[in-house]
């Protein structure tokens, strides 16, 4: 007789805690980009580049040697090798083998780095934990006397202890080199691409101007330097040179400014340089960097520099009457033909996701914006001629734009149906602009209509809780009110996922759920997301809906000197907590300023909506996408989540996977 298998036994011994490094064994897509081993090698690329930032080091090296392995060497100060006062171990191991330690926290007077890559903490540990062997040599003088330190790991794991002795004589006095073995299983592919190593190289030496940098080939013996004494002005030139349609309409716009002790709204230091070109024809060269990290994603810093100028030139073509009656100019006529390179220096700079690739500091808006637009604007009405010539180049964009709007116009006029009464619509038809904002609540929605932009921004208030159609027929859904509107605005029919629907009707690019930061907020995120991949999976798949993140908490901060009442956002604990690092930077005491946390977005007025969750330039959107799963697997999913007769299955995964999220009960 057969006898029933028991269930796993749910008990104490269930729940598992990951030690040290081993997070990033298990998931190593969360810290680092896993198609190659680069990244864990920029890592401490990043590392020497911070000490050449803080003018201790003139010297990068890294040479691809011919066993596998990358070394990287640099002549700053060295890593610490002491013991740590609180960890009772040297310092140097700490840095290598513990997640959020570094010394990129101590962002108080006196810190090691007043300005670095960021703040997640993993850095070269994510580097050591990759890796099958790694080795440090640091050069730098402790308490006995002893100027050479070395240490080995293999897997993350210490396999020769620190040793200590005298420097070589004659040999280098400071500095640190760091050599790694990647570990080819963590990756899709062992081997790191070249033509990307040798540009991130090249950026660090335009960036710090008088560094030389070197990238040595162990296998040919091939050896490249770069060394940039014009640095951004000589990069973008080379950069549009190589263009043969590169020549630029007007010369090279170029600055830096930094704000000093006494400046309003900005830390000392915080900054950008800056190199800006307009060409007619050819392909635009854009690069941007924040404390030297290449953001190839862009994000708040670009958006700054794309404000900046457009207020400028649009300002220069009010002035002098150029504007074509029936023309309006947007940001993205003046930033159409940009070439750029942008190097922002933010003293504790917000990346979304661990490889840095976008920043999301909202204040990084502002602080370029501000740099930027004055001089531009000065430059072009001491050069009118010039200007003339920008503006005819920025209206020609502006009319392009408009003609091929009028195109699409054409082809949606007939068979429009009447919009719901709830609805608050927009002024533009251009859907690649166009937003819908579904907003949990009439309260947030009243907030959401005076805080948006009118001209792209429409609203949809949504009552109380949206029914939940995963096992809902098509053609009952237009029952449901709150779905019918959600349908009409939207202008796509429901259709199923081996359809062909036809979404010439669909009236917005992308389509908002906005919701409370809290457990209902999320049920309502879920109950859309379950709508739409029901009964809309085209706008899935065509990447046209997306979650906006309202911020949990603000900080007031009081007028002190010169600088007026603050209120900052923060979207979560970890912004709570840069928050008030740089508030400290700053000099303030803690307790001086005060933290809310908003209950809902009811308690937000218009401006702070639209500041922290609606702005283009300042706001998290994510978007939604199926994923790594495929249809069938994320039907499943969605299936054992949303069905009503499984019960049973949802309790056995949330037993199974409850330990993998953060509760805010």
């Amino acid at each position: 007789m057969a006898t029933k298998k028991n269930a796993p036994d749910y008990s104490e011994s269930s729940i598992r805690v990951l030690k040290g490094l081993e997070p990033v064994k298990q998931r190593p897509g969360m810290y680092t980009r896993t198609e190659n081993p680069l990244h864990i090698i920029q890592e401490v690329i990043d590392n020497a580049s911070d000490e050449a930032l803080g003018g201790h080091c003139k010297n990068i090296a890294v040479t691809m040697n011919g066993d596998g392995s990358i070394t990287v060497e640099d002549d700053g100060r060295g890593i610490p090798v002491g013991i740590h006062p609180e960890e009772g171990v040297s310092t140097v191991e700490i840095v290598f083998t513990r997640l959020h330690a570094g010394g990129k926290f101590d962002k108080g007077a006196g810190g090691a780095y007043a300005f670095s890559g960021g703040l997640h903490g993993v850095g070269v540990s994510v580097t050591n934990a990759l890796s099958k062997r790694l080795e440090i040599t640091v050069w730098r003088k402790d308490e006995q006397g002893n100027g050479m330190h070395h240490l080995a790991f293999e897997a993350g794991d210490v396999v020769e202890p620190l040793s200590s002795g005298p420097a070589e004589r004659g040999g280098k006095k400071n500095g640190t080199r760091v050599t790694a073995w990647p570990d080819g299983k963590y990756f899709d592919s062992p081997n790191i691409p070249m033509a990307e190593l040798q540009r991130l190289l090249r950026s660090k030496a335009v960036l710090l101007p008088g560094v030389t940098v070197t990238l040595t080939n162990g296998k040919t013996g091939d050896v490249q330097t770069w060394r940039y004494d014009e640095g951004l002005r000589g990069y973008l030139t080379e950069a549009l040179a190589q263009n043969s349609d590169g020549e630029t309409l007007i010369p090279l716009f170029e600055g830096a400014q930094f704000a000093g002790a006494g400046d309003e709204g900005f830390a000392e230091g915080e900054g950008a340089a800056w190199v800006v070109a307009w060409t007619e024809a050819g392909a635009v060269v854009r690069e941007s960097y924040v404390n030297l990290i290449p953001t190839p994603s862009g994000g708040t810093h670009e958006s700054g520099l794309r404000d900046g100028l457009f207020g400028a030139v649009k300002s220069f073509v009010e002035m002098h009457s150029l504007l074509p009656k029936g023309v309006k100019l947007l940001p993205e006529d003046v930033f159409a033909r940009v070439s750029f390179v942008l190097s922002a220096k933010v003293l504790d700079p917000q990346f979304q996701g661990q490889t840095k690739e976008r920043l999301n500091s909202r204040d990084a808006v502002k602080l370029v914006s501000t740099f930027t637009r004055p001089p531009l604007e000065l430059w072009l009405n001491q050069h009118v001629e010039y200007g003339r010539k920008l503006a005819e180049l920025v209206i020609k964009q502006a009319q392009s734009r408009l003609r091929s709007l009028q195109k699409v116009e054409k082809k949606k006029s007939s068979g429009v149906a009447v919009l719901p009464g709830k609805l608050t619509d927009c002024e533009s038809s251009d859907i690649t602009r166009n937003e819908l904002f579904l907003v949990e609540g009439d309260s947030a929605g009243g907030s959401a209509k005076m805080g948006r932009d009118k001209e792209f921004q429409a609203i949809l208030p949504l009552r109380g809780k949206v029914l939940n159609t995963w096992e809902t027929d098509r053609d009952r859904l237009f029952a449901n009110n709150e779905i019918h509107d959600i349908a009409v605005a939207i202008g796509v029919d429901p259709h199923g996922p081996d359809d062909n629907p036809d979404i010439s009707g669909l009236r917005y690019g992308k389509i908002c759920i906005l919701s409370d930061a809290d457990v209902d907020g999320s049920h309502i995120q879920v109950l859309l997301l379950t709508l739409f991949f029901k009964h809309f999976p085209a706008l899935f798949r065509n990447g046209h809906v997306c979650v906006a993140r309202p911020p949990l908490y603000r900080v007031d901060v009081p007028a002190r000197g010169k600088k007026p009442i603050q209120k900052l956002y923060a979207l979560d604990d970890g912004e709570l907590l840069a928050i008030e690092d740089k508030l400290k930077k700053e000099g303030l005491k803690e307790g001086v300023w005060s933290i809310s946390r908003f209950k809902g977005l009811g308690e937000m007025n218009a401006e702070q909506l639209w500041e922290t969750t609606m702005n283009p330039d300042t706001r998290r959107l994510l978007p939604v996408a199926f994923g790594d799963y495929g249809l069938a697997e994320s039907s499943a999913r969605f299936n054992m989540l949303m069905g009503k007769g499984e019960a049973a299955a949802r309790r056995a995964w949330l037993e199974e996977h409850g330990n993998e999220t953060e509760a805010d009960i």
